[in-house]
């Protein structure tokens, strides 16, 4: 079954519950550069532990704009499932498709004039994340704990593999929307941007996202 099928599958069956969704404003400074719409849902109606379905959609108003859109089937131990990624721009519009296998996880490329594919090495906590997408941070989140911990980061876009460093950092202080918020602060480290910033509340919901080596922030908007 191809990761397109099982991702529309799992979307169309029915009997999911929505656990989160909300837009993220994502700016440079205090230009509004990006919005990020993302949806967490369960694949039971239940019972979460049968895992988890994770849709994102970010539009980029660079010249020329580009709007990315990675649907990620999860499983119950947060693993990578199938990936069914589409990215919009001028030049270069492409899907990206993903299936994991024991010990690796294979990318198809799909564009004008152009098929190819790619097997990663997959061992480990593994997570899919893209440096342009920020609500894939928050699985790499789910798998830290207090103490550093080293998991795998695959990259679909660019078809990298890192390994990244996730740490819990408990409670901290931060702003949100310019307003002094409490919030559960996770430090993820290693990728080629330097430190990601996971900002989540006491529910576990994504609140914001901070890359300062970008001078990037995706705050979670009140509406």
């Amino acid at each position: 079954m191809s990761a397109a099928l099982l991702a529309a599958l799992v979307l169309t069956q029915g009997g999911q519950t929505s656990l989160d969704e909300g837009t993220l404003v994502v700016r440079s400074d205090t230009q509004e550069v990006a919005r990020e719409s993302f949806r967490l849902l369960s694949r039971h109606a239940t019972d979460s532990t049968t895992g988890w379905l994770l849709a994102a959609r970010i539009s980029w108003v660079a010249a020329p704009p580009v709007t990315f859109a990675p649907v990620l089937v999860l499983g119950p131990d947060t693993a990578p499932g199938a990936l069914e990624y589409r990215v919009a721009a001028t030049a270069a519009s492409q899907r990206i498709t993903g299936l994991p296998g024991p010990g690796r996880y294979t990318l198809r490329y799909a564009a004008p004039g152009l098929e190819r594919v790619r097997e990663l090495a997959r061992a480990g906590p593994t997570v899919i994340v893209d440096d342009s997408v920020f609500a894939l941070f928050l699985v790499a989140s789910w798998l830290a704990p207090a103490r550093p911990r080293i998991i795998t980061a695959i990259y679909p876009r660019t078809a990298r593999r890192l390994a990244l460093t996730v740490t819990d950092l408990g409670i901290g202080v931060t702003t949100l929307n310019r307003d002094p918020a409490t919030l559960r602060h996770v430090l993820i480290e290693g990728g080629d941007d330097g430190p990601v910033h996971v900002w989540l509340s006491s529910e576990g919901r994504l609140m914001k996202v901070e890359v300062p080596a970008r001078a990037l922030r995706a705050e979670r908007s009140p509406g």
